[in-house]
């Protein structure tokens, strides 16, 4: 009896197959350049170790426990110059993120409305959002960011500006009803204060507020309950044809309940008023960050606005077309039709603008802004000297900080891309 073949013959392996045998010849590659690289790194990591030695300098990260011995101008969390290094490095972590995620926010905002209305059919707006996106996206981040920190402090009064004179009036006006003032050294906006208080849960990284806490728990579920309003009235569309009135009743979901806790927690707002050479009561925003945040906005916005252009015009002009002959209008035909079939289009290249934000959020040095550059990169780092050290654990904070927006964009990616039938 003989058994199907191909033709081949038969023979056990041999050695020169990994490299003249098509089907291992890629692997070998593979395992022999890997083996290369990891052989560079282990040399590179040992030279690196045997050279701190001889210079007295061992690898640890024992100094982020010592005292940092230096102030934070703004913190979203308590801190104070007897906290240690690890505290500063977490204090000015927080403020990347801060920044960054505002940054991202308005950045979107600005860009998708720049977008569109680069494409107006009105001249003069789609030429003016054409100015605004070559002048922002072809002058560096940093100039843009040094720009806005000019104009805070060089054309904002100072607080005592604001002091009224022997004749009762003062050289400068607050703004938005007498709530807000603009010097140059910070904004002093309203403040919110709670007439009761839950009180607050202490951990180890900040005092949590319980009425807070209440507040989001009270908007997540408000945003969850109009979701499934919005769930309904589709399937409900799909039945029968007809779409269910919802605007009154998601209005009614989204207000009524965080305005009902507002007022059991007795909320109020505290106005900045100047007493001596400063504004007391409400909150003191800085310059800095007011800077920081502007240009990265800005700078951002002009680039995601040519994102969202493409975009737009990568949607055939039958789906205008189709939308217009049904009757509906310009606004909602964007809205409804052309925006959310573009969003395939926008979100991967969105995600590298949103990368690029926080990594420029490193430029907060350049005004004073203490965030994870300022602190770990900065004064701990000249103060130890572990500048390896300092290096290292940045490069790691910022690699998890782009890792995490990349996974959660990619997430939202795929649940708008087409799905097959």
């Amino acid at each position: 009896m003989t058994s199907a073949s191909d033709g081949t013959p038969e023979h056990g392996f041999r050695l020169s197959q990994l490299i003249y045998d098509t089907r291992y010849r890629s692997l070998t590659i593979q395992v022999v350049t890997f083996i290369l690289v990891m052989s560079g790194v282990w040399w590179l990591i040992g030279n690196v170790i045997a050279n701190l030695s001889l210079l007295g300098k061992e690898i640890t990260f024992d100094f982020l426990f010592n005292r940092s011995g230096y102030d934070i101008g703004q913190t979203l969390i308590p801190y104070s110059n007897d906290d240690t290094h690890l505290r500063a490095a977490l204090v000015g972590l927080l403020n990347t993120l801060w920044v960054s995620l505002l940054g991202c926010i308005t950045a979107t905002i600005l860009g998708i409305f720049a977008g569109v209305l680069r494409l107006s059919n009105n001249w003069l707006i789609a030429r003016l959002m054409t100015i605004y996106v070559e002048i922002f996206r072809n002058i560096p981040v940093l100039l843009w960011i040094l720009v806005c920190m000019a104009v805070l402090t060089e054309l904002a009064p100072s607080p005592a500006g604001y002091r009224p004179n022997a004749d009762g009036i003062s050289t400068h006006s607050m703004w938005l009803m007498d709530s807000v003032a603009f010097t140059n050294r910070y904004t002093a906006v309203p403040g919110i204060e709670f007439a009761h208080g839950l009180g607050v849960i202490n951990t180890p990284i900040a005092p949590i507020s319980l009425n807070w806490l209440l507040i989001i728990v009270v908007l997540v579920a408000s945003f969850w309950a109009n979701k499934r309003l919005r769930a309904n009235a589709d399937k409900t569309q799909e039945a029968t044809g007809l779409r269910p009135t919802t605007w009154w009743k998601s209005i009614l979901i989204l207000l009524a309940p965080v305005i009902v806790v507002l007022v059991a927690l007795g909320f109020y707002l505290t106005y900045p008023t100047l007493k001596g050479f400063n504004f007391s009561g409400g909150s003191n925003i800085s310059n800095a960050f007011v800077a920081l945040w502007l240009g990265l906005s800005l700078y951002t916005g002009a680039f995601i606005a040519e994102i969202v252009r493409a975009g737009i015009l990568a949607i055939s002009n039958g789906q205008s077309e189709a939308a217009f002959a049904l009757g509906m209008r310009p606004n909602r035909t964007m809205k409804l039709v052309i925006l959310p079939q573009a969003l395939r289009v926008i979100i991967p290249p969105l995600i590298s603008q949103y990368l690029n934000l926080t990594k420029n959020s490193s430029l907060a040095i350049a005004v004073g802004y203490m965030d994870l550059r300022g602190t770990l990169g900065g004064i701990t780092l000249n103060q130890t000297g572990r500048e390896l050290e300092a290096i290292l654990l940045m490069m790691l904070v910022y690699l998890a900080i782009s890792l995490s927006i990349s996974g959660v964009m990619n997430v939202y990616n795929k649940s708008v891309k087409l799905k097959e039938r």
